[in-house]
């Protein structure tokens, strides 16, 4: 599997549901569990293992950031959920760039809404 096929796929889904969406830099790194956690306590103070951080740096309707994205984590998800790790990259992929759209997933309608966006592109791909 190419990540950065992937990012690129996800990102041009995103593209054609969110046609109101300027689209501006965007940028998906890939990283272990361990750098992953080190970035979390660094620039966010948690301390605990996630699958993606986005770093937001959007201005008005231009959308741009960054996703550092665990591959141990998407595999070891993939596993858990039953399904294909390129299918968990896909939904991590767009859950980050879901949230430089404005979506949240603090909060249990947050992340209902958030995994029906996720599907929406999945399903697109």
């Amino acid at each position: 599997m190419d990540s950065g096929q992937v990012f690129k796929d996800v990102l041009e889904i995103i593209k054609q549901i969110y046609t109101e969406r300027r689209i501006g830099k965007i940028e998906a790194h890939w990283l272990t569990e361990q750098q992953l956690l080190e970035l979390n306590i660094k620039h966010l103070n948690h301390n605990y293992h996630t699958d993606i951080i986005t770093f937001d740096y959007s201005r008005g309707n231009r959308i741009s950031g960054e996703l550092f994205i665990s591959t141990e984590m998407v595999k070891s998800n993939a596993a858990e959920h039953g399904c294909s790790v390129l299918k968990e990259t896909q939904r991590v992929v767009a859950h980050g760039i879901l949230h430089l759209l404005g979506f949240g997933d603090k909060s249990q309608e947050e992340a209902v809404v958030m995994r029906t966006k996720e599907n929406e592109v999945i399903a697109r791909l």
